[in-house]
């Protein structure tokens, strides 16, 4: 169907709808009901039972104690620690999990805790209405200060806003439990709250120009367009349309809408829930400007800055081209928040686009990404899953950790059945190969669909209830080869002109005792990682292999309560000692795999290694508790050789640097620093990359005594890390002299040393024996980190 016309269905479909009509008991018609789509023995469903078992350890109380605290009315237990300042942001995600967890399989204690928190955030929004009239009337938020944050924001006054963390993102999660208590857990009581709730949100920003809403905007905000296009689909009231509208971030609506990428080194979580809202925008009120920049941002993520399981962002940010390479060197890669927001996106994008990419990329990051952000046994949440070579995950804890990947963690588990199946009007689509059984009601039709994908090439649909005509849609994947794909009707082959990444159309009167078989043959092949083409992933159809390298060090395993209990805190092992492979033909390097009798799935790699060892390759999403290869270094024999060079070449840059050197301090270590009779005010020292550092921040300084030999031309060198967070200006000066002021900030966004040459004016150190160096930090800054700093004499 053409999208345009589509679009002007969907919304005609909205606005003669009525408010209470059972025509919109769901946001997403082109979905099945939870309840009517059940998941079969397989990975997914013991990742969904388990997820319950989890779900349940949790408190209810300490989640509603921040919302309790802010409506005046006393919490029942303490509230959950960690996170402090973003107190309350996991609690709205837990209440639609409860929502999912019921609607997908009827457990009544999820359905009583979700009532249980709706009885409770009902007494709140009651009690703010009485306890804070002037800003609170329909508020059900949990955010830290919120008299004195609402207050003056309603007025324009931003100044707690900003100082505050991310207050929207926050109380979006809160929404969008609402929502779902609703949606899924079929709550009327959670609508009135949700619907209250936008009233809200749309009256404490009437008074703001629209410069002071894209002003506003500019700090992370969720999806909160996105709950005001649903709020507009349930009510058919164009107040939460014009919402929707309002709360859109033009930074990026109007250059992703021109097909323009501005999302370099942009906070990647920030930015995937705008991008659902416009996608939300789009779909029910006809913008050809929403909709591409929906589609445009989902294409630029996916093909430009995503890995081979799916993820996305490094360090929490999109990358630019040249710092791709960051993915190898950093500890906090591809975030799980980002890909339960991306498949979010790819699914609304489909209801528009009912196109094969789509559910193409939703297997790979469901298979390979949120399916591997669970530990198998105790259950525990991943935040950050590293590229880099030998390096592992880290698990949250029930009760324990409260990351924004705890919040989504607690949903992803409970959603696996959401795209197995869609349909619109006369077609069902299979989009997924996962072992489930189909209710269509609609039609009087029942199906099961019997599998072990992908440990085994093949899935079986069978009619086992009714008779409807109907088209049956088949997915061809991408990764099937072309001509591969073989589907027999009641034995009987079926013939097709479709390419792969498309769908396969059979149209016929179904009836019980139909059967489909689907043989998906599946190829190791090689992806690349994006912009950095030397390091590559294997993949077995579109299951990434991993290996296990190693339990060595895997400090903070099963994270604690500190507030970076997220990051993995082991050692760095080299990366150059990895195994490094050696090839020609590079691009064939998938056959050079060798399955391993009776186990599927894992194989032998029959290449030539530098660092050699004994490795078994696996699918990624079983890899746990263990440091792990999921990208490997791989070379040409002339690439190695060249490789080997730069590395010669690197150690004779370093030894002419070493000649030229009048003098050098080794910042952040004891004997230099003391050697150097360092002096400093409200500095600090630390270790990164395992070299140490100086920084000073809050108007801090550190200086040092360096010999100049009473030589004239010289240089001073210093070296910075190229991603640091936060203000980074300073001063550097020569005795009382200042050199140079240095902005740090955000200027080079990439995981690596960055050495940087200040030429020193001769008339600084004529006469002089010592000269003293100092950094100082401009207000609100930081100066540094600081971790070499060498006095140069000119080049020969």
């Amino acid at each position: 169907m053409n999208k345009l016309i589509y679009l002007i269905l969907m919304a005609s479909f909205v606005l003669g709808t009525s408010k209470y009509s059972k025509g919109q008991s769901k946001l997403y018609p082109n979905e099945f009901p939870l309840v009517d789509v059940q998941l079969l023995d397989g990975p997914f469903k013991h990742a969904r039972d388990l997820n319950i078992e989890v779900l349940l350890q949790y408190d209810v109380d300490r989640f509603l104690a921040p919302y309790r605290k802010e409506a005046g009315l006393e919490p029942r237990k303490p509230t959950y620690p960690n996170w402090d300042g973003l107190d309350g942001h996991v609690g709205g995600h837990y209440l639609s999990a409860m929502a999912m967890n019921y609607a997908a399989t009827g457990n009544k204690e999820c359905k009583r805790r979700m009532d249980y928190m709706l009885k409770e955030l009902k007494e709140c929004q009651e009690a703010n209405a009485v306890n804070n009239p002037e800003w609170g009337i329909g508020y059900v938020g949990g955010f830290p200060n919120s008299a004195k944050l609402w207050s003056t924001f309603k007025k324009g006054d931003f100044g707690v806003y900003f100082g505050s963390w991310a207050p929207f993102y926050n109380l979006h999660k809160m929404f969008a439990g609402l929502r779902d208590a609703w949606l899924y857990g079929e709550s009327e009581e959670a609508k009135e709250l949700f619907l209250k709730f936008c009233d809200w949100g749309i009256n404490l920003t009437a008074n703001l120009s629209d410069e002071q809403m894209e002003k506003m905007l500019g700090m992370e905000h969720g999806g909160m367009n996105e709950v005001y296009a649903d709020a507009y689909q349930i009510t058919g009231d164009e107040k939460y349309l014009n919402a929707a509208k309002r709360y859109s971030h033009n930074e990026f609506l109007e250059p992703l809408s021109k097909d323009i990428d501005n999302l370099d080194n942009h906070h990647a979580n920030t930015q995937i829930p705008k991008f659902i809202g416009f996608g939300r925008i789009a779909e029910l009120n006809d913008s050809e400007q929403y909709l591409e920049a929906a589609r445009f941002s989902w294409e630029t993520i996916t093909q430009n800055r995503s890995l081979a399981f799916g993820g996305n962002s490094r360090r929490e940010h999109f990358p630019s081209e040249t710092s791709c390479i960051d993915f190898v060197h950093v500890n906090d890669g591809p975030e799980s928040c980002n890909s339960y927001n991306m498949l979010k996106l790819t699914e609304d994008l489909f209801r528009v686009y009912p196109e094969a990419q789509y559910a193409d990329y939703y297997e790979r990051t469901m298979f390979n990404h949120i399916l591997s952000t669970q530990h198998p046994g105790h259950g525990g949440y991943v935040y950050f899953t590293p590229a880099r070579p030998r390096h592992y995950r880290v698990y949250s804890a029930p009760n324990e950790a409260m990351w924004c990947c705890v919040g989504t963690g607690m949903e992803n588990h409970g959603q696996y059945n959401r795209f197995i199946f869609t349909h619109a009007d006369n077609e069902l689509y299979l989009n997924l190969f996962v072992a489930s059984e189909l209710n269509w009601k609609e039609k009087g039709i029942q199906l099961k669909q019997e599998t072990t994908f992908p440990f085994a090439e093949q899935t079986k649909l069978t009619i086992t209830k009714g008779t409807s005509k109907f088209n049956l849609k088949v997915r061809y994947p991408a990764w099937v080869k072309e001509g591969a794909l073989k589907i027999k009707v009641n034995g009987k082959a079926l013939e097709y002109t479709a390419q792969p990444s498309s769908y396969i159309n059979i149209k016929r009167t179904w009836k019980k005792g139909d059967e489909v078989v689907i043989e998906l043959p599946m190829q190791s092949t090689i992806e690349h990682l994006p912009n950095v083409p030397e390091y590559i992933a294997f993949m077995h159809g579109p299951i990434l292999l991993g290996a296990k390298t190693g339990t060595e060090d895997l400090r903070g395993l099963i994270a604690d309560d500190g507030r970076w209990g997220q990051y993995s805190g082991g050692e760095y092992l080299p990366v150059d000692k990895a195994p490094i492979l050696v090839e020609d033909d590079m691009e064939n390097l998938g056959d050079k795999l060798e399955p391993i009798d009776g186990n599927p799935l894992h194989f032998k790699l029959n290449v030539k290694m530098v660092n050699p060892m004994d490795l078994t390759l696996e699918p990624f999403s079983q890899i746990h508790d263990s440091r792990y290869m999921m990208y490997w270094l791989a070379l040409t024999n002339d690439g190695y050789q060249a490789y080997v060079d730069s590395l010669a070449a690197n150690e004779q840059a370093m030894l002419a640097i070493e000649k030229r050197t009048v003098d050098y301090v080794a910042t952040g270590e004891q004997q230099p620093e003391t050697d150097h009779d360092m002096q400093q005010e409200r500095s600090r020292s630390g270790n990164n990359q395992n070299q140490f550092y100086r920084e000073a921040a809050g108007g801090g300084y550190f200086s040092y005594d360096f010999a100049t030999n009473s030589e004239t031309n010289l240089s001073l060198l210093v070296r910075y890390w190229g991603a640091e967070w936060g203000g980074r200006k300073f001063n550097i000066y020569i005795d009382d002299e200042k050199l140079v002021t240095e902005d740090n900030t955000r200027r080079w966004e990439i995981s690596a040393f960055q050495d940087i040459v200040y030429p020193i004016p001769n008339s600084m150190v004529v006469g002089k024996s010592n000269v003293r160096i100092k950094f100082e930090a401009l207000p609100g800054n930081t100066a540094g980190a600081v971790y070499v700093v060498r006095l140069l004499r000119a080049e020969e």
